[in-house]
């Protein structure tokens, strides 16, 4: 899986953010292995220089699924880490849906646990819904 970060010049882009977001991307899509070949992160400082408030640091970030169209998430914070933690929270989420969603398998799965289900229901009238 390839990691890149582009920051803007207000954010932190160095190297050893760099490396940061390496380690907790690898670690919270690594289960999903060979499925993502890229993910792009994108800092930037929605007020610029000027600090008035929280949450001004955005981050984005975008995943290529193998097969799939790209899965792309973001989260503002009051600095880059809690932002970058927030949208890998955000986009382990959305990675494993979007490959839940087209994977035949699980479909396979929900079709025969609809199956059981309904053949598990009774038929017909129950006790309760006879005429007195």
């Amino acid at each position: 899986m390839q990691i890149t970060l582009h920051a803007d010049t207000h954010t932190d882009g160095s190297q050893r953010t760099a490396e940061h977001l390496k380690n907790v991307t690898e670690e919270a899509l690594g289960r999903f292995g060979e499925r993502i070949t890229r993910v792009e992160a994108h800092l930037s400082d929605d007020n610029g220089q000027a600090r008035t408030g929280e949450d001004q640091i955005h981050c984005t970030l975008e995943a290529r699924l193998v097969g799939l169209e790209p899965v792309v998430v973001s989260e503002h914070a009051a600095n880059a880490h809690q932002a970058m933690e927030g949208a890998l929270r955000r986009l382990k989420r959305a990675v494993g849906k979007a490959i839940a969603k087209h994977d035949p398998r699980s479909h396979r799965a929900s079709a025969s646990e609809a199956a059981s289900e309904a053949a598990s229901e009774p038929v017909g009238d129950s006790v309760e819904d006879l005429p007195a």
